[in-house]
């Protein structure tokens, strides 16, 4: 398994802040392709690392369950929470 230290995964996203805060003016060529191709690789990744790993392919169903269950609370605690800070500021 790979173990990645907090600097290798936070200096590339701050140099990609840095780097982007710079270039923030200049014109932008091409990189929702180059965002789509690196979302569609990590995907296949994942998805690969789920297929390889026989443990956590046996305990799928378990952790797919559990997975709903988490989003569909966040769905339903963000509509309600939403609701009532329009209720409470008056908002319709």
């Amino acid at each position: 398994m790979l173990n990645f230290s907090a600097a290798e995964l936070i200096i590339p996203l701050v140099a990609g802040i840095v780097l982007g805060y710079l270039l923030r003016g200049t014109k932008h060529v091409g990189f929702s392709r180059v965002t789509l191709a690196a979302i569609l690789v990590l995907i296949f990744s994942l998805g690969f690392g789920i297929g390889s790993n026989n443990e956590l392919l046996g305990s799928l169903a378990k952790v797919g369950l559990n997975a709903l269950v988490i989003a569909s609370l966040a769905i339903v605690f963000s509509v309600v929470f939403v609701e009532a800070v329009r209720k409470l500021v008056r908002l319709s």
